[in-house]
């Protein structure tokens, strides 16, 4: 009886924590708002075996995989035209290991989340394999207070954010990258083409505001 009384405590216990995972569950809820609202910007990315989400000037596009045990790089990243960067200055033999550059002039940042192989109750569909983020690596998704925006971390300073609320907020999705790298590499940020350099307010460690440089590429879908 001890045994099966604390079983069923810890099941409670992690259903509680699920069902108080404000920031984790009401994600999934904007994330299908994005999908539902902008479909044309959403196709399936067979060569990663993914979904994808295309920026309106199809230079960028956030990807995710269906399978972690079947991605052949990444788990989640951002594929974007290498050309307004090295017209910016950028010598891609300077990059860091974790910025591939691939066969079609495109550059990739990510991460691997994990190493699962992801079953579904039904067919896999874009907003089902993010659900599977949410519930198996929950410490990937963030939430943006001073954008209003909930995020998944691409590691290295990198980001894909989207708005919580689509209908008010200006900047529907946004794609992040860390400066540093490419700076190191002999780009220009502040004049890489359809892209911003800014300084972006994000919280800290302790939860103070502080700011950063990111560049950034983000979009209003209305």
């Amino acid at each position: 009886m001890k045994i099966k009384l604390t079983a069923l405590f810890a099941l409670f216990a992690i259903t509680a924590c699920s069902k108080l995972d404000v920031v984790g569950n009401d994600s999934i809820r904007a994330f299908n708002d994005l999908l539902q609202s902008a479909p044309q910007l959403v196709s399936e990315d067979k060569e990663n075996n993914g979904w994808a989400i295309d920026a309106p000037d199809e230079m960028v596009y956030f990807f995710w995989s269906k399978n972690f045990a079947e991605s052949p790089t990444y788990d989640v990243m951002l594929i974007f035209s290498a050309a307004p960067f090295i017209i910016a200055g950028l010598d891609p033999s300077r990059l860091p290991d974790h910025i591939i550059l691939l066969d079609h002039m495109a550059l990739a940042v990510g991460t691997k989340l994990g190493n699962e192989k992801l079953s579904y109750n039904g067919e896999a569909t874009p907003l089902a394999s993010y659900e599977q983020i949410v519930k198996l690596k929950r410490g990937s998704i963030g939430y943006h207070g001073q954008m209003d925006h909930y995020g998944i971390n691409l590691g290295n300073g990198n980001m894909f954010e989207w708005a919580k609320n689509l209908t008010t907020n200006d900047k529907d999705i946004v794609f992040v990258l860390d400066p540093a790298p490419f700076i190191a590499a002999g780009t220009d940020p502040a004049h890489i083409e359809g892209w911003t350099f800014a300084k972006v307010t994000v919280d800290d460690s302790n939860g103070k505001p502080v700011q950063v440089d990111k560049i950034l590429k983000p979009f209003n879908l209305r």
